[in-house]
C-alpha cells in the first residue's frame, strides 16, 4: 500500500470469513496496529453489504429501503412534472441503484430477487401515474425495462460476450474460455463455456447455464439486443406489488 501511496483506514476496516460453517469455530482475530478486528456477520464494500453466506439479503433490504424512500419523495413532485421528467427521475435515482452491482445477485432464488423487483413495480407505476395494481408488463414494454431478474442475466451475458470477443479487461479473459469435449458431440456447436477456478460454483452456477445457452445468440453485430431479445422472450411476468 505504500507503494501506491495508499493508507488502511482503521475505522472501516472489517473482517468478514466466507462461508461461514457453523461447524468451525471461527476464533480468528487480526491485529492491526491498535484496531483488533474480529469476525463480523456483514460487512461493507464499495457500497454493498456483503453476509457471511453470500445471501445478500442485508444488501438487498437496504437498497429497497433506500429506493423507497426515493419514490416517496419523487411521489410528492409527480402532479408536477412530466411523465418524461419523471421517468428521467426514476432511471436516474431509483433505476441506477437496483442495477448496482446486481451481477453479485446472479443465481439468487426469486424471492430473495422479490423486494427489488416490488420496487420496479412500484416505480413504474409512478412513471405512468398508475394504481398499484394494474399489470406493469405492458408499463416495461413501453420503457424497454427488463425485469430485475433479467436485467441481472443481461450484465452478465454482455460482459460475458466482451470477454469472448476481447473488448473486455483483460484479466477477465482468464475466467471462461470455450469449452472443447473430449470427443464429438452432438451440442458440439452449441458454443458453450467452460469456467476457470471455482466461479462457476456456488451462487453462480446457474449463471453459467445462462451464459452458454446464449453465446450463440450473440454472434452478430448488436449483442445487447438480441440478448435484450432472447431476455425478453424467456422471462417471466414479474409480480404485482
Amino acid at each position: 500500500m505504500k507503494e501506491n501511496h495508499l493508507k488502511l483506514n482503521l475505522e472501516k476496516s472489517e473482517l468478514l470469513i466466507i462461508p461461514a460453517c457453523p461447524s468451525i469455530n471461527h476464533n480468528l482475530t487480526v491485529q492491526l496496529g491498535t484496531l483488533t478486528l474480529m469476525p463480523t456477520k456483514t460487512a461493507r464494500n464499495l457500497g454493498v453489504i456483503l453476509d457471511d453466506g453470500l445471501t445478500f439479503t442485508d444488501h438487498i433490504s437496504a437498497t429497497a429501503r433506500s429506493c423507497r424512500f426515493i419514490l416517496y419523495n419523487i411521489k410528492k413532485i409527480r402532479p408536477y412534472i412530466t411523465e418524461q421528467a419523471t421517468q428521467i427521475l426514476v432511471q436516474a435515482l431509483v433505476i441506477s441503484k437496483l442495477d448496482y452491482c446486481s451481477s453479485l445477485l446472479s443465481g439468487l432464488p426469486a424471492s430473495s430477487i422479490n423486494p427489488l423487483q416490488m420496487i420496479q413495480n412500484a416505480a413504474v407505476h409512478l412513471v405512468f401515474s398508475q394504481p398499484k395494481r394494474t399489470h406493469v408488463t405492458s408499463l416495461f414494454i413501453s420503457l424497454h425495462w427488463l425485469p430485475v431478474a433479467a436485467r441481472i442475466k443481461f450484465k452478465a451475458l454482455m460482459l460475458t460476450y466482451k470477454t469472448l470477443s476481447g473488448t473486455a479487461p483483460s484479466y477477465l479473459n482468464s475466467l471462461l474460455k470455450a469449452y472443447v469435449p473430449s470427443r464429438n458431440l452432438r451440442w458440439i456447436t452449441d458454443r458453450r463455456l467452460q469456467f476457470q477456478l471455482s466461479v462457476a460454483q456456488g451462487p453462480f452456477q446457474n449463471l453459467h447455464a445462462n451464459c452458454s445457452s446464449v453465446v450463440e445468440c450473440t454472434s452478430n453485430l448488436n449483442p445487447d439486443r438480441r440478448i435484450s431479445h432472447h431476455l425478453q422472450k424467456t422471462a417471466k411476468d414479474p409480480p404485482l406489488p
